[in-house]
């Protein structure tokens, strides 16, 4: 169906198959949160913000992405689309903005695919030594990539068990680390059993403004789950299965990350908690858990591979809406047998390896705007889904429509999309007095007035060949 449509039912693009189911869509948001910066380098957050700030900082992004797939639950549900936020972006906020979130979208996932290649292929060395790291690289890319390309629903089930590798290491790590807390296990190079690390420095021991100053990092940790949405047009029965998906999401990333982050937080002090390589190893290891780097190496790889599955996946919807929306060649649009937009993924695939080549010949250029862009972007689309949601509600209030007859509708109404936006903005803000995150405005701002520049000349070039008058044919004169 045509997103220039002014019908606000929509379905999801055509001959695409609606294979996912809710276990499919929980785990595809699930494994597209919890990666690395989960197991590698939570620990930063706590160095940053102190043992207190880091739990506050993690809870009211809890808070944040809970308003925002709120948001997007009452979106998805009435409009279940491949296109998803960039997809409402351009009916309720303007073309320019949905064009502007789609490649902002794009860029995220296409960065962060190809620094997930060489990572998974760097920590498969610490099995086979002898093995180059680029063969591994390359295996890990031919792998998802064909799991994108043959179907959706391969794609969903390679996902789901990737996934739940994770979230096994996460549960796992919780019932440990309470255990650790409360006494029952011995614990050794690690904070002892009680709270004394909340208290020792005091409660804010580099100030409480550096809770805001973490917001944007807490913000990208729980990037992700907005693949809901995404998703939604690819889900069977939207309307059932994606409100049921959201809160179950929902409900377990808040206990997941603020959890791991106070287990952390009550076992790690401070100065330690953002040195170690995987603050899940050093817990592991000091609670006498045999082979615990193995395991966690496993687990990472794990996580690896399946943030960059789902990252393919939604990166090539993002090219197949802006081809939908007539900002992309045709051809980017056109799906194969099998329902899978197979040109748009060739190129979201190129366009990793050619964000991998940028770190590696060009990494303070070219790849630092990239990454920064990118650790922007998320707050960005965030944004774009709390105003669509306000702006759709007003237009289907204006059209006659009834708030009964949503099936799933925003409670609260404005303050949850209010409180997103400001959440969003203040984690913006903050990074502004931050010199380490900084450089995040210093690329985002300006490439997104880039996007929106774009959109305006290549609008206006299509406006001037449709209006474009044809030369009447000559006739040639009487002889």
């Amino acid at each position: 169906m045509s997103l220039h449509t002014t019908n606000d039912k929509a379905t999801s693009g055509p001959g695409f198959k609606q294979d996912m189911q809710t276990r499919h869509i929980v785990m595809l948001a699930l494994g597209g949160v919890i990666g690395t910066g989960l197991f590698l380098t939570s620990g930063y957050t706590v160095n940053q913000a102190g043992p207190l700030g880091a739990v506050i900082a993690y809870i009211i992004g809890a808070v944040m992405v809970y308003m925002v797939m709120m948001c997007l639950g009452e979106l998805a549900v009435h409009m279940p689309e491949t296109g998803s936020f960039s997809s409402y972006a351009s009916r309720y906020l303007g073309a320019g903005t949905g064009y502007t979130v789609a490649w902002l979208y794009w860029l995220t996932w296409t960065v962060a695919i190809g620094s997930e290649f060489t990572a998974a292929g760097i920590l498969m060395v610490r099995w086979f030594p002898e093995t180059p790291v680029w063969i591994w690289s390359a295996l890990f890319a031919l792998t998802v990539f064909i799991s994108n390309v043959v179907s959706v629903r391969l794609f969903a089930e390679t996902d789901f068990w990737l996934s739940l590798v994770k979230v096994l290491a996460v549960v796992a790590f919780l019932v440990v680390g309470g255990g650790a807390i409360f006494g029952i296990f011995e614990t050794q190079q690690v904070q002892s059993a009680g709270l004394a690390n909340f208290t020792r420095e005091g409660l804010f021991p580099t100030g409480f403004w550096s809770i805001a100053m973490t917001l944007l990092a807490v913000a990208f940790a729980f990037s992700g789950t907005e693949l809901i949405g995404i998703a939604a047009g690819e889900t069977r029965d939207p309307q059932r299965n994606v409100p049921k998906a959201i809160r179950t999401t929902v409900v377990r990333l808040a206990l997941f990350f603020v959890g791991t982050i106070f287990v952390l937080a009550t076992l790690l002090p401070r100065e330690q908690a953002g040195l170690v390589e995987s603050p899940f190893v050093t817990v592991f290891e000091s609670i006498g858990i045999p082979y615990s780097a193995d395991i966690m190496n496993f687990v990472i790889i794990s996580a690896l591979l399946s943030a960059a599955n789902s990252g393919l996946y939604a990166a090539s919807r993002m090219l197949w809406t802006l081809s939908d929306q007539g900002h992309m060649p045709k051809r980017f649009g056109t799906l194969s047998r099998m329902g899978t937009p197979f040109n748009a993924i060739v190129v979201s695939m190129a366009g990793s390896i050619a964000s991998l080549l940028s770190s590696v010949f060009a990494p303070d250029t070219v790849y630092l705007a990239l990454v920064s862009i990118s650790g922007l972007a998320v707050v960005v689309v965030w944004m774009s889904i709390a105003a669509s949601q306000m702006a759709f509600r007003r237009h289907y209030l204006a059209n006659g429509g009834r708030l009964e007859d949503l099936g799933f509708r925003v409670r609260g109404y404005p303050w949850v999309p209010l409180g997103a936006l400001l959440c969003c903005a203040l984690a913006c803000i903050g990074i502004a007095f931050d010199p380490a995150q900084r450089v995040a405005l210093y690329f985002g701002v300006p490439f997104i007035a880039w996007c929106y520049f774009v959109y305006w000349v290549t609008r206006k070039l299509r406006e001037r060949r449709q209006v474009s008058p044809v030369a009447p044919a000559r006739v040639p004169e009487a002889a």
